[in-house]
């Protein structure tokens, strides 16, 4: 069964704008056409839902592309994707425990604070 872009939109939740756009840069394949309107599989959405989930995960567009081509080049995006990943969690962590420490000093400057300054040195 086939379906128009706005009932896919609907079904997904994607504006179709979104849905135009990713198939005007190659991450869903060209719909059909019956009398000018796009008519859409409904693996289409199965598609639009992984394409969602590669954007919440971090993945640009282009690293979406890449994540939907043939393996060695997929696993060299993951790859990067993931040391990527555990940086940005290495830096996350610093920030909460600098956080936690400011909420917690008692030094009216924070520059002043030896345990500051020990964990800057350790960063």
């Amino acid at each position: 069964m086939l379906m128009t872009i706005g009932h896919l939109a609907e079904l997904t939740g994607v504006p179709a704008s979104a849905i135009r756009y990713w198939e005007r840069h190659g991450l869903l394949p060209q719909p059909e056409r019956h009398s000018g309107q796009r008519r859409y599989p409904t693996e289409a959405a199965e598609r639009i839902t992984l394409l969602r989930k590669c954007q919440q995960a971090g993945l640009t567009l282009a690293e979406i592309s890449d994540f939907q081509q043939d393996k060695p080049l997929r696993e060299a995006m993951i790859r990067a994707k993931i040391a990527e990943v555990e940086q940005r969690r290495i830096d996350l962590d610093h920030a909460h425990q600098f956080l936690t420490h400011a909420l917690q000093c008692s030094k009216p400057d924070i520059i002043d604070c030896p345990t500051f300054r020990k964990e800057m040195e350790a960063w």
